[in-house]
């Protein structure tokens, strides 16, 4: 049959450097739902007070549900995206976001019941 799957999404507030007004805001939405076996788009959006430096980086971490520990599942850094090679997201990660454009986006593709969890997208911009 297919079953709903609720992802969590939280987005981490990064300080820039040492001045308290520099920050970075990160919006995602609170709740996704998707269908087993579909995919499902993890948005993540960013606003700078400064500009988007080279050294930008943007981690995506998964915390199953019932579970204490966070993983580090994908990876921006340096121009180039990482999609950690552990767990079950590596082979049904696609890195849909651009940086430039203040995006920081992920997919998971064949969506299974062990994706239900909170997902947390922390981006730094760094001066």
């Amino acid at each position: 049959g297919s079953g709903r799957l609720l992802l969590l999404l939280t987005g981490l507030l990064s300080a820039l450097g040492p001045s308290p007004t520099s920050s970075i805001h990160v919006y995602t939405q609170r709740e996704v739902y998707g269908t087993v076996g579909s995919h499902v788009t993890l948005s993540c959006s960013f606003w700078s007070s400064e500009w988007i430096s080279e050294d930008i980086s943007i981690t995506w971490h998964f915390q199953a549900e019932g579970s204490r520990d966070s993983t580090s599942i994908f990876h921006y850094a340096k121009g180039q995206p990482y999609i950690d090679d552990v767990g079950s997201f590596k082979e049904r990660m696609e890195w849909v976001g651009n940086p430039h454009r203040k995006d920081g986006s992920i997919v998971i593709h064949n969506l299974d019941y062990t994706d239900n969890g909170t997902f947390t997208c922390d981006v730094k911009n760094p001066p």
